[in-house]
């Protein structure tokens, strides 16, 4: 027995026994097909494997397309027609960002579309289906570097006018069209925004589960979504993010087989080579396979084909694995003699070229711009079923540039091409501008009835429409009024004590009982939902789960059980902010997507929802998401025991950083209440886009009854919660205005009490629920004021509320100094904010706000020292505050420790 090697294919001990085993496979193939082939490969795999023998997985194939010229199939369109179509296409893309850069310095991308052309106008002539009678839409998530092109087809369509083009990133004075897909921007164009790399794909996947979690729930046609695709198109580069592959598992898991990501190998990514040493369509194909997605690699255009027919000894493909991406894109950044010279490197290799001319070697095409193989790839994705697919598409970035940028590494950067560039770009594609008109870089159109417009027109018509598009509304909900809530809005009771996260959980059980709407709840959490007192919705609405429960779970004989069934409503992500963000976005953009409302709740620690998941709640307010988002175990002391990562202390100033988000702080069941049922309406019944953020607490505490008529200044964020004594026949007592939210109003109510007893102080306590809503209420009516001096000037809601009282007011929060800070030009006297500035730690809740200077006494000594500076108390009460409370004055400044 011959003596084992650590590469079996190092040394051939025996080349006629190996060349029988291929010959005896090239027969199973030509008479039985390739089925039967991959049958016995694996079965003796399988049978090696039981014997001992040490075969390991490789996901890689060769460096060649994986559909065979001969089983192409018949292109079904005009390819002369398409491709003159598309070299206007290519132009007009081109001229829009070149000459938006005339006059303006507004960037634009060239370079990215040039290298795409080709796979965007295949699947916009022949697969891509817009919302019909007989079609749901495909969903198109474009790569975000490549939209010219996308505006240069809708142009040619009659969708833009020259103006838009012209007006190319130049939004302002309403003329122009957006740099990227945004449709905030664009709100009856663009579905999905994508150029914040890695956001596209995984938007992509969860969107894909999300459309069969809708079908398996029956509140879309199950029949019309077995049709539906979800295609993502993303840059090799972008691969790197790591949005982009982090949920590839899921997809292969779940097998969707509605998904399909083409990823353009263009190898570059903004500033060079994405694998100058490697492969990167090698390395994608054997992460993508090892997820258990079927790949589809489009490497070599159809004027490879006789060269590989030439090949009998298999040495074009022996040097196609050999060469590394670097060198790729260097051949294609030369010509035709320096590939024959560098790439047909040896005596054999020169001899498969030696009748053609450097021009004909120069034609080699890549994959991604042959129409052909681009509309075999395609067709292969869309039948395939059981599995994700992935198309790694090879390219060149910047095709067509020439020196202006193609396949070097300033390519990303080109905006601009001087006239010698842009005549090259013209002949190169046979474009009709004669020479005195190259400068003004005219956009190009073909005539009415022409038959390159009658066939762009026709194949749109075809698949139902144009693409992209998006649909602003859908049927509007019966929203449940606020009397549904009604046990919330009454007391808890002399020692029931709750949390507010119980009070929000309350309210998801009613919403999910509800005949009008409780179909469309979709609650959310990664894999918390015990935290949060949500296992109770494990057996009465069940975890989704499109295969159901194919075990008996280890709690299958107690009340709250796991249950994961097939139409269960649940989203249970597991420990995945990311992929539960995603969840929710693809569920608050159902009603543009699917034409259906669905009301999502997410509900994630704090502290791990907006700040780790911060790029895609932004994408969300883009995307125009409705639905409510939850930040539970909130606040920077409410949380005790977890320690620094865990306390949030400013996820309510992220929130207000993105101007569709509406949030709230709350401290009572009845505010969450409030807030909630007018969410509804305003989101699902009156179809704003906003949405909603919402912290809660775990700490358990009585709630009172919601005082008499607050319901709309609840909303505005400031309300009075209870008017301090008023003094009757006596001096009146120095008064303060105190204002809280969330927990730590609970001890701004008791501030109160220890102003009165101790120190004869009245204080007004006003629960402030959104100090962002006040802030941003605030500034606009300051707006208004500057833009109508003649006017009478409006007040804000804070200036509302405070209007008739008196005293210095102090704000507590469990938040940062900032959050409650933000009303200051409001507040038209002294006004002291308290807040909990610093890292968080682990401690009971007391000792928290003691060190983070926010508990009762901290806040009764600021309301002192404010009254004396106002000249209403003595100083040395301050100091008399500072001994009976057993306040350190060295002890440090939590910000600095």
């Amino acid at each position: 027995m011959a003596a084992q090697s650590d590469n079996p294919k190092a040394v051939d001990l025996d080349p006629q026994e190996t060349q029988e085993w291929r010959d005896a496979l090239a027969g199973v193939v030509d008479k039985e097909g390739a089925e039967r082939a991959h049958f016995l490969i694996e079965d003796l795999i399988e049978q090696a494997r039981e014997q001992g023998i040490d075969i390991p997985y490789s996901a890689n194939t060769e460096y060649i397309n994986t559909i065979p010229a001969d089983q192409q199939p018949k292109y079904p369109g005009n390819p002369d027609l398409e491709l003159k179509i598309h070299n206007y296409i290519r132009w007009n893309a081109m001229a829009m960002v070149v000459r938006a850069n005339k006059h303006t310095n507004v960037g634009g991308h060239i370079a990215s579309f040039a290298s795409a052309a080709a796979l965007y106008d295949v699947g916009f002539s022949h697969f891509w289906h817009a919302p019909s009678d007989n079609h749901g839409g495909d969903l198109i998530f474009f790569q975000g570097h490549a939209v010219p092109g996308v505006y240069a087809r809708a142009f040619m369509l009659g969708r833009l006018t020259p103006e838009q083009m012209e007006n190319f990133r130049q939004e302002v004075d309403g003329k122009g069209i957006s740099s990227y897909p945004h449709p905030w921007l664009m709100p009856d164009f663009w579905q999905f925004p994508t150029v914040s790399m890695g956001l596209g794909p995984i938007q992509a996947i969860y969107h894909a589960r999300f459309m069969k979690y809708l079908a398996s729930r029956g509140l879309i046609d199950a029949a019309k979504t077995e049709q539906r695709k979800v295609w993502a198109f993303l840059g090799d580069g972008e691969t790197d993010e790591v949005e982009s592959l982090g949920a590839i598992g899921m997809a292969g898991r779940e097998q969707l087989d509605n998904l399909i990501f083409v990823i353009n190998c263009n190898l570059q990514r903004l500033d060079g080579p994405v694998r100058g040493n490697g492969k990167i369509i090698q390395e994608l194909e054997a992460e993508f396979r090892g997820a258990g997605w079927n790949v589809v690699k489009l490497i070599w255009g159809t004027h490879w084909d006789a060269l590989f027919a030439r090949d009998k000894k298999g040495i074009l493909k022996k040097r196609m694995m050999e060469c590394v991406d670097g060198e790729y894109q260097t051949f294609k950044a030369k010509n035709g003699a320096y590939v024959r010279e560098h790439f047909f490197n040896t005596p054999e290799l020169k001899e498969l070229v030696a009748d053609w001319t450097d021009d004909e070697i120069w034609n080699l095409n890549r994959g991604g711009h042959d129409l052909f193989k681009i509309f075999s790839a395609y067709d292969r994705a869309i039948k395939h079923k059981g599995q994700p697919t992935l198309i790694l598409a090879k390219t060149i970035k910047g095709f067509g540039m020439g020196d202006a940028g193609e396949a070097m590494n300033i390519s990303h950067q080109a905006k601009k091409m001087d006239l010698d560039q842009i005549r090259r770009f013209r002949d190169r594609f046979a474009l009709p501008v004669p020479d005195d008109k190259l400068g003004e870089l005219p956009f190009l159109t073909f005539d009415e009835g022409s038959p390159e417009q009658t066939y762009l027109r026709e194949h749109r018509l075809a698949l139902g429409g144009f693409l992209p598009q998006r649909r602003r509304k859908a049927a509007p909900l019966v929203v449940p009024p606020l009397t549904t809530f009604d046990a919330l809005l009454k007391a808890s009771g002399t020692g029931r004590e709750l949390s507010t996260t119980m009070a929000i959980v309350r309210i998801m059980n009613m919403l999910l009982k509800d005949k009008q709407v409780g179909q469309h709840i979709v609650p959310i959490v990664p894999d918390e939902s015990r935290t949060f007192g949500m296992e109770g919705m494990f057996r009465a609405v069940g975890i989704w789960n499109q295969e159901g429960q194919k075990y008996v779970p280890e709690d299958h004989d107690q009340l709250m059980f796991y249950k994961e069934s097939k139409t269960g409503q649940v989203l249970q992500e597991g420990i995945n902010e990311a992929g539960a963000m995603s969840d929710w976005i693809a569920a608050a953009t159902a009603y543009s997507v699917h034409n259906v409302q669905m009301i999502p709740f997410y509900i994630c620690y704090s502290m791990f929802g907006l700040q780790r998941t911060m790029d895609l709640a932004w994408a969300a307010g883009d995307q125009r998401c409705r639905g409510f988002l939850v930040g539970g175990t909130a606040g920077r002391t409410t949380l005790n025991g977890e320690g620094l990562q865990h306390e949030d202390g400013h996820s309510l100033i992220l929130s207000n950083l993105i101007p569709n988000c509406v949030s709230y702080d709350p401290t009572f069941q009845y505010e969450v209440a409030v807030i909630v049922q007018d969410g509804l309406r305003r989101m699902y019944q009156e179809q704003e886009d906003i949405f909603y953020y919402l912290t809660v607490m775990n700490e358990n505490y009585e709630h009172p009854e919601m005082p008499a008529g607050v319901e709309q200044d609840i909303l505005k964020g400031m309300y009075l919660f209870k008017k301090g004594a008023v003094a009757s026949g006596k001096k009146a007592a120095p008064r303060v205005q105190l204002l809280g939210s969330g927990t730590i109003f609970r001890e701004v109510i008791a501030a109160a009490e220890l102003l009165k007893q101790d120190w004869g102080v009245d204080a007004d306590l006003w629960g402030c629920p959104s100090f962002n809503e006040l802030a941003r209420n605030g500034n606009d009516v300051q707006r208004w004021n500057l833009l109508n001096p003649a006017e009478k000037p409006k007040l804000s809601h804070v200036e509302n509320c405070l209007n008739d009282t008196r005293g210095p007011v102090v704000a507590a929060t469990d938040y940062i100094r900032l959050f409650a800070d933000q009303i200051r030009p409001f507040v038209n006297r002294r006004y002291v904010t308290l807040g909990t500035d610093g890292f968080g730690r682990s401690d009971t809740r007391e000792k928290l706000r003691h060190f983070f200077e926010v508990d009762r006494r901290w806040i009764t000594l600021a309301a002192l020292k404010a009254l004396a500076d106002d000249g209403e108390i003595d100083r040395s009460k301050v100091a008399e505050a500072i001994l009976k409370y057993g306040i350190d004055t060295n002890k440090p400044n939590p910000m600095s420790v």
